[in-house]
């Protein structure tokens, strides 16, 4: 059974779904005005749910969204789920951690991973992320990963280091700028 609907645009309608297919920082709303324009052209609703991968039914439900709204109803709706477990109490708790040395809390690390500092905080919070959503959480937060330095001078003999430091000047000064060649160095050799 075919549905009885006009899909004729007027040209003030057409000039409007244009706009919002070409300058539209949206992505559904241009997918969805293409389809408008498509019908308006004469393309069966079935094609063009084809020809855009969705659903005539889908089609359908776009028109009537266009009829009843204009471009507003060619965005997408606010979307309910289920709310965030990291709530903002959750994010006060990271903040705080990650002010502070792991050793003062007691851990065997000086270095906060995304994994220790997700499973400390699920012992603190009683709220275990699953990595990736940590992950994003921790991006969404402005936190970028910087590979720690390390630094090894404080394990280093001092009179040593000098002496190593005084021997590299006096080459650096004594040795020929340009290193003489040596005959034959070559592994290559032609044959004759």
């Amino acid at each position: 059974m075919s549905r009885r609907i006009i899909f004729t645009l007027t040209g003030e309608q057409l000039a409007e779904l244009e706009q919002a297919i070409h300058s539209s920082p949206y992505p559904e709303v241009r997918q969805r005005a293409i389809a408008i324009r498509m019908l308006h052209l004469g393309q069966p609703p079935e094609q063009v749910a084809e020809l855009v991968l969705v659903t005539s039914n889908t089609i359908y439900a776009w028109h009537k969204r266009w009829r009843e709204q204009g471009i507003a109803g060619l965005r997408d709706g606010h979307r309910t789920g289920r709310p965030a477990k990291a709530d903002h109490a959750y994010v006060q708790e990271l903040e705080r951690v990650l002010e502070l040395d792991p050793r003062t809390l007691g851990l065997p690390f000086t270095i906060w991973t995304l994994n220790r500092l997700r499973l400390y905080l699920a012992e603190a919070t009683d709220i275990l992320l699953s990595y990736t959503r940590f992950r994003a959480l921790m991006s969404r937060e402005g936190y970028r990963w910087k590979e720690p330095k390390h630094d090894l001078s404080h394990l280093q003999d001092r009179p040593a280091q000098e002496t190593i430091s005084q021997i590299t000047d006096w080459l650096k000064k004594t040795s020929p700028s340009t290193p003489s060649p040596i005959p034959n160095s070559s592994l290559w050799t032609r044959q004759r």
